[in-house]
Protein backbone atom coordinates (compact mmCIF):
# COMPACT_ATOMS: atom_id res chain seq x y z
CA UNK A 1 0.00 0.00 0.00
CA UNK A 2 1.49 3.14 -1.26
CA UNK A 3 1.72 5.94 1.55
CA UNK A 4 -0.53 8.68 1.88
CA UNK A 5 -2.65 6.69 -0.34
CA UNK A 6 -6.78 5.77 -0.04
CA UNK A 7 -8.60 3.12 -0.87
CA UNK A 8 -11.94 1.84 -1.17
CA UNK A 9 -13.92 -1.21 -2.09
CA UNK A 10 -16.83 -1.70 -3.58
CA UNK A 11 -18.23 -5.33 -4.22
CA UNK A 12 -19.75 -5.37 -7.41
CA UNK A 13 -19.38 -7.05 -10.57
CA UNK A 14 -20.72 -4.55 -12.85
CA UNK A 15 -20.70 -0.46 -12.37
CA UNK A 16 -21.75 2.62 -14.34
CA UNK A 17 -19.54 6.01 -13.73
CA UNK A 18 -21.18 9.38 -14.91
CA UNK A 19 -19.69 12.85 -14.95
CA UNK A 20 -21.09 16.17 -16.10
CA UNK A 21 -19.11 18.40 -18.76
CA UNK A 22 -17.92 21.65 -16.99
CA UNK A 23 -18.37 23.32 -19.78
CA UNK A 24 -21.18 21.85 -21.89
CA UNK A 25 -22.93 20.50 -18.93
CA UNK A 26 -23.80 17.19 -20.96
CA UNK A 27 -24.16 14.08 -18.71
CA UNK A 28 -21.48 11.33 -20.15
CA UNK A 29 -22.18 7.57 -18.90
CA UNK A 30 -19.97 4.36 -19.28
CA UNK A 31 -20.61 1.18 -18.26
CA UNK A 32 -18.45 -1.33 -16.74
CA UNK A 33 -17.52 -4.78 -16.09
CA UNK A 34 -15.17 -6.35 -13.74
CA UNK A 35 -13.07 -8.91 -15.44
CA UNK A 36 -10.47 -11.06 -13.97
CA UNK A 37 -7.37 -8.33 -14.21
CA UNK A 38 -8.94 -5.30 -15.88
CA UNK A 39 -12.04 -3.17 -16.80
CA UNK A 40 -14.04 -3.99 -19.44
CA UNK A 41 -15.90 -1.02 -20.67
CA UNK A 42 -19.36 -2.26 -22.19
CA UNK A 43 -21.48 0.67 -23.56
CA UNK A 44 -21.06 4.38 -23.29
CA UNK A 45 -23.67 6.91 -23.40
CA UNK A 46 -23.82 11.12 -24.33
CA UNK A 47 -27.01 13.08 -23.27
CA UNK A 48 -26.24 15.49 -26.08
CA UNK A 49 -22.82 17.12 -27.73
CA UNK A 50 -20.57 20.04 -27.83
CA UNK A 51 -17.11 21.09 -27.62
CA UNK A 52 -15.25 18.10 -27.90
CA UNK A 53 -17.63 15.96 -26.97
CA UNK A 54 -18.79 14.28 -30.63
CA UNK A 55 -20.37 11.09 -30.43
CA UNK A 56 -18.40 8.38 -32.93
CA UNK A 57 -19.53 7.86 -36.11
CA UNK A 58 -21.02 4.29 -35.07
CA UNK A 59 -22.95 6.00 -32.07
CA UNK A 60 -27.32 5.61 -32.01
CA UNK A 61 -29.35 7.81 -31.15
CA UNK A 62 -32.36 6.65 -28.90
CA UNK A 63 -34.27 9.52 -27.11
CA UNK A 64 -31.89 12.00 -27.16
CA UNK A 65 -28.96 10.17 -26.08
CA UNK A 66 -26.36 8.57 -28.48
CA UNK A 67 -25.77 4.73 -27.49
CA UNK A 68 -22.24 3.97 -28.41
CA UNK A 69 -19.61 0.72 -27.83
CA UNK A 70 -15.88 2.20 -27.27
CA UNK A 71 -12.50 0.92 -28.98
CA UNK A 72 -10.65 0.33 -26.42
CA UNK A 73 -12.43 -1.92 -24.25
CA UNK A 74 -10.00 -3.27 -21.49
CA UNK A 75 -8.24 -0.92 -19.11
CA UNK A 76 -5.95 -2.14 -16.27
CA UNK A 77 -7.11 1.02 -14.70
CA UNK A 78 -9.03 3.90 -15.33
CA UNK A 79 -7.46 7.19 -13.96
CA UNK A 80 -10.26 10.02 -13.28
CA UNK A 81 -9.37 13.36 -13.03
CA UNK A 82 -10.92 15.17 -9.84
CA UNK A 83 -11.36 18.70 -9.03
CA UNK A 84 -12.99 20.75 -6.33
CA UNK A 85 -14.00 22.79 -9.24
CA UNK A 86 -16.84 20.46 -10.95
CA UNK A 87 -18.92 17.97 -10.12
CA UNK A 88 -17.14 14.92 -9.04
CA UNK A 89 -18.27 11.66 -10.72
CA UNK A 90 -20.87 9.11 -9.96
CA UNK A 91 -20.30 6.01 -9.21
CA UNK A 92 -23.57 3.34 -10.14
CA UNK A 93 -24.13 0.39 -8.42
CA UNK A 94 -27.34 -1.67 -9.09
CA UNK A 95 -29.36 1.55 -10.29
CA UNK A 96 -28.27 3.21 -6.75
CA UNK A 97 -25.77 6.41 -7.93
CA UNK A 98 -23.64 7.95 -5.43
CA UNK A 99 -21.03 10.85 -5.68
CA UNK A 100 -17.36 9.31 -5.72
CA UNK A 101 -16.44 11.48 -2.34
CA UNK A 102 -18.74 8.93 -0.92
CA UNK A 103 -16.27 7.01 -0.99
CA UNK A 104 -12.68 8.69 -1.29
CA UNK A 105 -12.78 12.84 -0.78
CA UNK A 106 -12.35 14.89 -4.13
CA UNK A 107 -9.28 16.49 -2.26
CA UNK A 108 -7.37 13.30 -2.46
CA UNK A 109 -6.98 14.58 -6.41
CA UNK A 110 -6.46 11.86 -9.20
CA UNK A 111 -8.17 8.51 -8.06
CA UNK A 112 -7.76 5.34 -9.78
CA UNK A 113 -10.78 2.61 -10.53
CA UNK A 114 -8.85 -0.89 -10.53
CA UNK A 115 -10.59 -4.49 -10.06
CA UNK A 116 -9.28 -5.86 -6.86
CA UNK A 117 -8.09 -9.49 -7.37
CA UNK A 118 -8.25 -12.10 -4.62
CA UNK A 119 -5.26 -13.95 -3.54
Amino acid sequence: MAAGALHAFVATHEFTLAWTHSIEKVRWEEDYRIASDHLEIVEARIRGSGAGMEPPPDAVLRGGVWHYRPRARELPVLLLARSTYTSDYELCVEGTCRPLSHWIPVAAGATQLTPCTRR
